[in-house]
């Protein structure tokens, strides 16, 4: 998509904290600076045919006339680098015939006639600032208001970073030195797509990982660039949503969503050899991350394995003891977890890892890497073989190397999701599909046995922390329950271990 381009840094801050950032040293530069409220009207069709095609159309108010605009939506999280097109119009209503040199003309030309009517708007008080940093020339927008929907409001509070000329490196390097006395987060979504949640009720729900779509063209680094940003864009739009309300599913998203970006290290790491940042970001990911997985294990344990314990034994007393016992246990690694994510060093690798990405001197090699679809054949293609050799004889190995199994099995059924859109042929997407069923039975024969496992890590905590008579021997009932049925499920996972590899590989 061709035209004027939109190069900005988009972050998130507390109400409290704006006016802390307006007195920033680096933003009181002495130039003039500019104060406005301004309101904008968002259109589209009753079909929302603009923001399927990933378009925004606007008109907003300013001081001096009215703007309309029209914008692509971003790929990924924090860094909006997107076409947009903007000029004046007469009044609050969108000018058609100026749309004519945008995408937007196409779309409305095949909504079947659909008019266009306001969706939502937004209302913000902007200071903006021009700034000097680095090589570059910076415009920074304070915005303060809300997003306005007939489903009700949302708070904005943001600040932008807008590329005037220099590289986008400076915007990170800005966003990075102001975070040292302000606490700022990466921005997640812009004004049109919190309103469209809103609207839509997603706002404070958690969200699976999006699929990754890659053209054919594609080379590895387009590829690596895809996937790092719909990892990150996963994982910061989670955040949000655990932030706000603890909600289970949001942790465990946030893993899910760590998981696919350190396998997407691992899975490109001949095109990232060598970059000593790249491994840097990868180990801090995993130290500063290891917690989350405590929380989680003691979520699965509450939600899934308690649960079936209780529908065999619905008398035994004891099992209200020992969930009540875990509810405390989860309380306090939920703090754990709330701890480390209102931190400053997980805010700062965030804004690390985004700065990674978008600039890093990996996209140098990137933009000469060869076509995706090359690469992602071999990639897939040892991972395969690294799972047929792992898992011989699946039902004899110990835990730990069942362990090595599921790990190799998660890296490749996230491959297998990020390159799915380059086999789009009728064929290729059949035995695509064939193979991510079988990979994934593997994956849920092998992960109810790391549950035992999990299960057993989890009494042998309560024997160190508990005192409680009764919630320990519910414990053990409940991890010797789960013991019994240990080799039924031994059994079926090498089953599914060789149908995965008797399934014919969609790269081929």
């Amino acid at each position: 998509m061709s035209g004027p381009r939109e190069i900005e840094l988009k972050l998130e801050a507390g109400l409290h904290d704006m006016a802390a950032l307006a007195e920033h040293p680096l933003l009181r530069t002495g130039e003039a600076q500019d104060t406005a409220v301004l309101s904008a009207t968002y259109f589209d069709t009753a079909d929302r045919d603009l923001a399927a095609a990933g378009l925004t159309l606007r008109v907003r108010r300013t001081p001096t006339g009215h703007v309309q605009t029209v914008k692509a939506a971003a790929a990924g999280a924090g860094l909006f680098d997107r076409p947009e097109w903007e000029w004046p119009v007469e009044g609050p209503e969108p000018d058609l015939a100026a749309l004519a040199a945008t995408p937007a003309a196409a779309i409305l030309a095949d909504a079947k006639g659909a008019g266009l009517h306001a969706v939502f708007a937004t209302v913000v008080e902007r200071t903006t600032r021009p700034v000097r940093y680095g090589e570059s020339r910076i415009s920074v927008t304070l915005d303060q208001g809300r997003v306005e929907t007939p489903d009700g409001d949302v708070p904005l509070c943001e600040v932008e970073l807008e590329l005037v000329e220099g590289r986008a490196a400076d915007l990170f390097g800005l966003a990075q030195a102001l975070a040292e006395t302000v606490p700022l987060r990466l921005g997640a979504l812009s004004k049109s797509e919190r309103a469209f949640a809103l609207l839509d009720g997603t706002l404070r729900r958690p969200s699976k990982a999006r699929a990754v779509r890659l053209e054919e063209t594609a080379t590895a680094g387009d590829a690596f660039l895809a996937i790092a940003q719909a990892c990150l864009r996963h994982l910061r739009r989670n955040e949000d949503v655990f932030l706000h309300g603890r909600d289970p599913e949001a942790l465990h998203q946030m893993r899910v969503a760590l998981r696919r970006l350190r396998s997407a290290f691992t899975l490109f790491k001949a095109m990232l050899a060598g970059d000593a940042t790249a491994q840097h970001l990868r180990a801090e990911i995993k130290r500063v991350s290891e917690p989350f997985g405590q929380a989680r294990n003691i979520d699965v344990f509450l939600s899934e394995t308690l649960p079936a314990e209780i529908a065999r034994r619905p008398d035994e007393a004891s099992l209200t003891a020992l969930r009540e016992t875990l509810e405390g246990e989860r309380l306090r690694a939920y703090d754990v977890v709330l701890s480390i994510l209102e931190a400053a060093e997980w805010r700062g690798l965030v804004l690390d890892l985004a700065a990674w990405i978008e600039t890093g001197p990996w996209r140098a090699q990137g933009a000469s890497a060869p076509p995706a679809r090359d690469v992602a054949a071999a990639i897939l293609e040892r991972a395969r073989r690294r799972i047929k050799k792992g898992g011989r004889h699946l039902d004899r190995l110990d835990a730990d190397a069942r362990h090595r199994v599921r790990i190799e099995a998660k890296k490749l059924r996230y491959g297998a999701e990020f390159f799915g859109s380059l086999y789009a042929g009728k064929k290729t997407a059949k035995r695509h599909k064939a193979f991510v069923a079988a990979l994934s039975d593997l994956q849920d024969h092998l992960g109810a046995l790391n549950d035992l496992a999990t299960a057993h890590g989890i009494v042998s905590g309560l024997l160190v922390t508990q005192a409680d008579g009764e919630a320990l021997f519910a414990a053990g009932l409940t991890a010797a329950d789960g013991d019994a049925g240990a080799g039924a499920l031994l059994e079926a996972a090498a089953e599914a271990h060789e149908a995965l590899i008797d399934v014919t590989p969609f790269w081929r």
